[in-house]
C-alpha cells in the first residue's frame, strides 16, 4: 500500500514536470550529426523538430542503454543463480529417490532432513 502511495507521490509530480517542460520547449531545432558542416548548411531553411522531443528521445535512449549495460553486468550473477537452482533440484530429486527406496533403513541424517523439511 505504501509503495503505491509513494509511487503516486513521485510519478505525478514527475509527469507534471515533463509536461511543463514539453510545453515550454516547443521551438523547432535543426539536428545535424555532421561536425564538419559549414555554418551555411546548419542555418539553411529546412525541417526541424521540437526541442522537447529531441531531449525525450535522448533520455529514452539513455535509459535503454543503461538497462542493457545492467543486464550484461548481472550476467555472472544470473549464471550462479542457475547453477545453484540446478544443484538444489538435483539434491531434491536425490532426496526423493532416497525416501522412495523400499526396504532401505533410514539413517539418522535422512530422518533429520525429513524433520527439517516438515518444519516448512
Amino acid at each position: 500500500m505504501y509503495r503505491r502511495i509513494i509511487g503516486w507521490v513521485v510519478l505525478v509530480p514527475l509527469c507534471a514536470v515533463l509536461v511543463i517542460f514539453a510545453l515550454a520547449n516547443r521551438q523547432l531545432v535543426v539536428l545535424n550529426f555532421n561536425p564538419f558542416a559549414s555554418v551555411e548548411q546548419i542555418t539553411a531553411p529546412g525541417y526541424g523538430i521540437p526541442l522537447f522531443l529531441v531531449l525525450y528521445v535522448v533520455l529514452l535512449v539513455g535509459v535503454l542503454l543503461g538497462g542493457v549495460a545492467t543486464w550484461f553486468t548481472q550476467g555472472p550473477h544470473r549464471q550462479r543463480e542457475r547453477h545453484w537452482r540446478r544443484e538444489a533440484a538435483a539434491l531434491s530429486s536425490e532426496l526423493e529417490a532416497q525416501r522412495k527406496t523400499p526396504g532401505a533403513s533410514r539413517n539418522n541424517a535422512l530422518s533429520e532432513v525429513d524433520d527439517l523439511m516438515d518444519l516448512r
